[in-house]
This record gives C-alpha cells, structure tokens and sequence, in this order.
C-alpha cells in the first residue's frame, strides 16, 4: 500500500517547503487542482527537478481534450494524471494513447459516477489500470465517506489499482485498509498535524505492517 500526500489550497512555495519536509514519508506527492488552477504545471516541474524519484500525480481532472492535456502534466514531469470517471471514453482515450508514448499512468477519478459498476467496466474495456475512490469536500460535510463507494470498487474492479481519497487520518485508516485500496490520499490530515512530517511518518508505518 502507498501513501499519497494532496497538496491542494497552497501556494507553490508552501507547497514546496512541505514537499521537502515530507518526501521521505511518502510514496507519490499530488498536485492537487486547486494549486494547478493557481500556478498551472510549474508546481510539477519543480518537485521533478528537486526529486528526481520521488511520484508525482497531476490532480487534472481532465474532462475534454484528453490527449492534449495529459501530455502537459506528463511532460512537466508527472507520473501520474487524472480524468474524470464521468467524461466522454473518447476523452479516457486519448489520457491513455499519451500515457503510454511516456509510460506513464492514467487514474480515473469516479467522483460523481452513478453508476460505479457499469463504468469500471467501460474505463477497465479501454484500458484504464486506476481508479480513484473520490468523496469530495462538499460531500464530505454532508457526513458522506468513501468507505461505501471502496467496498464497490473493490468488488468490480478486476485490473486496477485503487486510489481512495475523502477524510483519511491515522483513526480511520485501518478500515480503508480492510477494504483492499493500494493507496491512501491524506490532505488536511497530514498538513493539519500539529507535527506534519510525524504524522506521515506513522501513516507510512501503518500502511507497511504485515496485515
């Protein structure tokens, strides 16, 4: 299982500064949509250049121009991009057709998918090998988890692996990890610790105890 770090309502220098004090704990760092939106690809470029292995996932959230847009964050240096469950298969089609030119991986964020069971079917046909579990911040202060939306992912998905994103913190993971996800998505609960790097020291050590 991996630890993955959101970096989402920062500046490109807070975002860096907490890069550096967390790559060790971690196994992929996100720039999340809001910070893309803020500073485009250059928070990508960055953390390549200053981490040379370290993962870094593009939150894009692609929903047109599929081909286009991935390679942006695939070529600023990115390992991984996202596109929207809910969009076109034309558009999943051309994430995929860049991805592989750079061997690189295309996750699919089901935020918002009806029905999870019919479109992991569809996305898995193409050729998607991630999908991500996504229960936004709007839904989350209407008492929403993810934990549902896991248990059906889990059940469907027959070759990828599962992001999980919504509220994870060191008292709810062992039940994210009881449901099969590969990896974990910690935002506030790691940038809100009072010991930041700590707390992604313990997640980290969780996640590798023997089951």
């Amino acid at each position: 299982m991996k630890l993955q770090i959101a970096l989402d309502d920062l500046s490109l220098a807070e975002a860096l500064q907490l890069a550096t004090e967390l790559h060790q704990h971690v196994d992929i760092v996100e720039i999340g949509t809001p910070l893309i939106i803020e500073a485009g690809m250059a928070p990508v470029r960055a953390l390549r250049a200053r981490f040379p292995d370290l993962e870094i996932l593009a939150d894009t959230k692609i929903m047109d121009a599929g081909e286009y847009e991935a390679g942006l964050a695939f070529a600023a240096g990115a390992d991984y991009v996202t596109v929207l469950g809910v969009t076109d298969l034309a558009t999943v089609e051309g994430c995929l057709k860049t991805a592989k030119s750079y061997g690189k991986t295309v996750v699919a964020d089901m935020i918002c998918v009806d029905d999870l069971p019919a479109r992991i079917a569809q996305l898995e046909g193409l050729g998607v090998r991630a999908l991500a579990v996504h229960t936004g911040v709007d839904e989350q202060r209407a008492g929403r988890t993810p934990l549902d939306d896991l248990r059906i992912m889990k059940a469907h998905s027959r070759q990828s692996t599962l992001f999980v994103a919504g509220g994870i913190t060191l008292s709810t993971l062992p039940s994210y990890m009881a449901l099969g996800a590969d990896v974990m998505i910690v935002g506030g609960g790691i940038r809100r610790a009072a010991d930041p790097a700590a707390e992604a020291r313990a997640l980290q050590a969780r996640l590798r105890q023997p089951a």
